[in-house]
């Protein structure tokens, strides 16, 4: 379309068009092309629908697995992050996730390389988790907790050790044989058990 009189809307819009950068210009006929792909092949749209829910499908079947592998071992709940997740949300209802937070504190701490953060991230979780009256102080014994700030001095990546099989042992005996009885997780292995009856009645 092209007009050359004065006010004509086409003229103002190709005005418009010829001050956009090049690149702006590109990226919109790159996207006009996509789009026509697209409306030209109703069986490509058909095809991401279908691949979509497949994949939709698959994440449900094994979130429903894992829910159910929770129940096996503690082991086996700390190994799936949504399990985690989950057992968090419980221990914030007890008031006692810092133990889990010390616990996933020292996994971290155990992947660092460089001495200098070494020695500042091992202070800091002393700081925060281990001390007498730390902010987020754990469950732990006098003599463990003697031992991790001796460690401190020298801080290598397996000086929370002992601190950290304590939490874990604390949690594994105490607070995980509840999460498994609690409410929330009695709904989600209903809810996981239920679309694999669904599943199996599908085939």
């Amino acid at each position: 379309m092209s007009c050359w009189m004065p006010g004509c809307p086409a003229l103002s819009m190709c005005r418009g068009l010829a001050a956009l950068p090049i690149t702006c210009l590109e990226r919109a006929k790159d996207l006009k092309t996509r789009l026509g792909i697209l409306l030209h092949k109703p069986e490509l749209e058909h095809r991401i629908r279908t691949s979509s829910k497949l994949q939709l499908g698959s994440r449900r079947r094994d979130s429903s697995h894992e829910v159910l592998e929770w129940r096996e071992s503690f082991d086996q709940l700390l190994k799936s992050k949504s399990g985690v997740t989950a057992f968090h949300t419980f221990l914030k209802t007890e008031f006692s996730e810092e133990n889990l937070d010390f616990w996933l504190a020292c996994e971290d701490f155990k992947k660092t390389r460089s001495k200098t953060k070494l020695a500042s991230k091992a202070n800091r979780i002393f700081e925060e988790f281990v001390q007498t009256e730390a902010p987020r102080e754990v469950n732990i014994d006098h003599e463990t907790r003697e031992i991790t700030r001796k460690n401190l001095s020298g801080a290598t990546s397996a000086c929370f050790n002992e601190a950290q099989a304590k939490t874990r042992t604390l949690m594994e005996k105490d607070s995980y044989p509840r999460f498994l009885k609690s409410a929330s997780y009695q709904d989600m292995t209903k809810q996981a058990t239920s679309r694999g009856i669904s599943k199996r009645s599908h085939t």
